[in-house]
């Protein structure tokens, strides 16, 4: 039995900064991006192999602040003109088709019904977007045409596997309606459009008419508490209408990126600060949250085709509209890959179809290390090959 102390939170978020500063060790030893090593010792010291700690509430609820802060920052490097563009939208579309029907199929050619086929699908459709967008923001190629094209087509896509959820739940169901499934997706539209034109038109005037207030001058602190609120707040609406939280954190940055602060404290090295904290929590927890004794020998050769399914299809689905649309062979290469991770997106919808019924516990099994191996897979392309 473990000691009482061992549960405790001063003790786990201890241990999950230890953790943490050894995977960027064996990260550097290895020659590899930080998220690799850190979502590798995650696995060490998670259910896997020594079973320090498990995924609780805390550890879920620190890592999901992780995730916010990281696409805050994220945002902040970047223009909006630089992101939303129907280019991108293309790649997204047919991102999403492809590896559903990859998905799907897989599922249906391993004798799964038609239900656990059309969940496996839609688990297929999401990008996590946090994970290629450390990973470039690591190499320092955030700027370049393939990185706004991964992030401006991972925006889309969230909204995309919203409405391949919605429409999943329905199919399988059988409650199939055109408001249930048009709906959601209008909000999620709306959102995006009058997230931004507030960000940019009223929040940011804002917070620069906030900065220079004399509470601003006597207290510089008050301005990033400030921004961190806009930060949440746009998370809490995303997460409201069903959108990821991150999709909120990202708007949030967009909108405040160009905004100067002459007072207060730099608000942007105050969220790298928190970053380099709760981001480094939301990749370790992304190997605490996978179990490898769930894993049968029926279930491991599912697991296997899934994997290289999803990683093909996606690449794929978004090489070839990207090529289509001018880009280069190789920085095509870069968006199919890099929309190739499905992290805690794709986790999130294994949990919702086991929550209500919809997919088995092997199904949810193999949704989970799938999108773990595209975590981890990813990165070392990127860093090895695409970007060597």
């Amino acid at each position: 039995m473990h000691a009482p102390f061992l549960s405790t939170i001063e003790f786990q978020m201890s241990l999950l900064l230890f953790v943490a500063l050894a995977g960027y060790l064996f990260a550097a030893r290895i020659n590899q991006s930080a998220v690799i090593g850190e979502i590798l010792a995650g696995l060490i010291i998670g259910p896997s192999v020594l079973g320090l700690i498990t995924y609780t509430d805390f550890v879920q609820s620190v890592a999901h602040l992780g995730a916010i802060i990281l696409l805050f920052v994220v945002g902040l490097e970047f223009k909006i003109k630089d992101v939303f563009n129907c280019r991108y939208g293309v790649i997204a579309l047919v991102g999403v088709i492809v590896p559903w029907i990859g998905g799907f199929l897989t599922a249906q050619a391993f004798g799964y019904n038609f239900e656990n086929a059309v969940f496996t699908g839609t688990a297929l459709t999401a990008t996590s977007i946090a994970i290629t967008a450390n990973v470039l923001r690591e190499m320092g190629k955030l700027q370049s045409e393939a990185a706004k094209a991964i992030i401006g087509a991972a925006v889309i896509d969230d909204i995309l596997a919203l409405l391949a959820l919605s429409l999943s739940q329905q199919i399988v169901n059988g409650t199939m309606s055109f408001s249930a499934v048009i709906i959601p997706v209008i909000k999620a539209t709306l959102f995006l459009v009058i997230g931004i034109y507030i960000g940019q038109k009223w929040l940011s005037q804002l917070v620069e008419c906030v900065d220079q207030t004399p509470l601003s001058k006597k207290y510089p602190e008050f301005v990033f508490i400030f921004v961190m609120m806009i930060a949440f707040l746009y998370s809490m609406v995303a997460e409201a209408l069903h959108l990821s939280a991150i999709v909120g954190a990202f708007l949030a940055g967009i909108s405040l990126e160009g905004v100067i602060v002459r007072q207060g404290h730099d608000y942007k090295k105050g969220a790298e600060y928190l970053y380099i904290i709760f981001a480094s929590i939301f990749f370790v927890s992304l190997g605490i949250l996978v179990d490898i004794h769930v894993l049968t020998p029926a279930v491991m050769w599912f697991l296997v085709v899934l994997t290289i399914v999803a990683i093909l299809t996606k690449v794929v689905g978004c090489f070839i509209p990207a090529r289509l649309q001018g880009m280069t062979f190789h920085d095509a290469a870069i968006v199919g890959f890099g929309m190739s991770p499905r992290g805690e997106v794709a986790m999130i919808v294994g949990l919702i179809g086991l929550n209500q019924g919809l997919i088995n516990q092997e199904i949810y099994a193999a949704i989970i290390f799938m999108s773990l191996f595209t975590t981890i897979f990813t990165p070392v392309v990127l860093r090895n090959w695409l970007y060597r």
